[in-house]
């Protein structure tokens, strides 16, 4: 159950409205976005359900930066035309899910994940003794199961909450998978392919549960989604069979490894709002040159005549990302021989990133002034949404015994 059929090979991801998105955001997650609406269905949606973990006592903050997150989504170039974009509390079936899942999850699943005590350590300042925050990893895991979504994009930080939705999903279809007619439904299902396909399909199976023949696996993987004739809950179904378990009511997803964002803030630290160091997708150009103009830069090049060293200073990691390879030179060669004073060096980084804020500070404002179009953008995506959701919850309903 490793692999992601055509079908699953849907994109899941989103982002926690907690503030004005700012350039590491951009860098690190929504153009990466933007190339994979391109490659895959997508759902892109506003977390703020995972928002209440954290903000909580104030949760003020969260309605307007739902509206300022799609608007800056929107204007970076994602495109509500290829992707469907969504908010995650208009889709009330995530919380059915994350309750049903929460019915079968060891307690200490949820304990281990990484991010569970490294959250709570880095945030000591908020009080984050409660379910909701305990139990976010497992919302992640509904909000990831529910679109049954083959594919997520995290960093390498991030691998261990896939990790655990895979565990989650393997342990539900191990629990609820094997229906009591369930030899006789896939063996009715194998019937559907043709003869010819049947055929093929029994000695593939035959020869990896006889032998453990893993090309013959691949081979019958790749027949069943070749298949035209049988439905997705057939294949789903035949998957199981042709593994020797049952049906697989919720796909594993597998981990989409991102590069890590070289977004560097403005003290050199990673861009983070909770470091302060930040440039916002929406700054004001004025207040955005300032920002990088009063940047830190090499702490041993104290006078203008000093000669300085690039790798020491955080202006250099701007360039790093904004700069060509002329540029670059130019910076190292007038650094290292106090041939340009600081000044200098941070006007390139200044020219480029308002070159690349404008056209999006642009696109936002006339979103900002259409919200009846924004409003139904949203209602779109929130309706494309429900419906996958519906049908996944209706199969893992019927699997636990409460269709009624």
């Amino acid at each position: 159950m490793n692999e992601v059929n055509a079908q699953q090979a849907r994109v899941l991801s989103g982002m926690r409205p907690t503030g004005a998105l700012h350039l590491g955001h951009y860098h690190g997650v929504l153009k990466n976005w933007v190339r994979l609406q391109h490659e895959y269905p997508c759902f892109f949606f506003v977390a703020d359900w995972h928002a209440l973990t954290t903000h909580y006592e104030d949760p003020t903050v969260i309605p307007a930066s739902v509206t300022n997150m799609v608007i800056d989504w929107l204007a970076a170039g994602v495109n509500s035309a290829q992707a469907t974009l969504f908010i995650q509390s208009q889709v009330p079936e995530h919380a059915e899910l994350h309750l049903l899942l929460s019915m079968i999850t060891p307690l200490g699943w949820l304990e281990r994940v990484p991010s569970y005590k490294d959250q709570q350590e880095k945030l000591k300042e908020k009080d984050l003794a409660t379910y909701g925050f305990l139990g976010y990893p497992l919302l992640q895991s509904a909000d990831i199961l529910i679109y049954k979504a083959g594919l997520v994009p995290v960093g390498e930080d991030q691998v261990a909450h896939v990790e655990l939705t895979r565990e989650v999903a393997r342990r539900l279809n191990h629990l609820y998978g094997r229906e009591p007619d369930f030899e006789q439904k896939s063996q009715a299902a194998v019937k559907k392919m043709g003869k010819k396909n049947a055929r093929l399909f029994d000695k593939l199976r035959k020869a990896y549960q006889e032998q453990g023949d893993h090309e013959a696996l691949e081979v019958a993987r790749a027949l069943l989604q070749e298949q035209q004739n049988i439905t997705l809950g057939d294949k789903e179904r035949l998957l199981g069979y042709l593994e020797g378990g049952g049906r697989v009511i919720l796909p594993e997803p597998q981990p989409l490894l991102t590069k890590a964002s070289k977004m560097p803030g403005l003290d050199g630290q990673k861009m983070s709002k909770s470091y302060g160091n930040t440039i916002a997708l929406r700054a004001e150009t004025d207040e955005l040159a300032k920002q990088l103009r009063t940047m830190p830069t090499d702490t041993q090049r104290v006078r203008r005549n000093d000669p300085g060293d690039p790798a020491r200073c955080p202006v250099w990691q701007f360039h790093e990302v904004y700069s060509d390879d002329e540029v670059k030179e130019w910076v190292q060669q007038g650094c290292r021989s106090a041939g340009i004073g600081c000044v200098e060096c941070k006007q390139p980084v200044i020219d480029a990133v308002i070159a690349e804020l404008q056209p999006m500070q642009q696109r936002a404002a006339e979103y900002e002034q259409q919200p009846e179009l924004l409003h139904n953008m949203i209602a779109e995506g929130n309706e494309k949404a429900r419906e996958v959701a519906r049908e996944t919850l209706q199969e893992v309903r019927q699997a636990m015994s409460l269709a009624y």
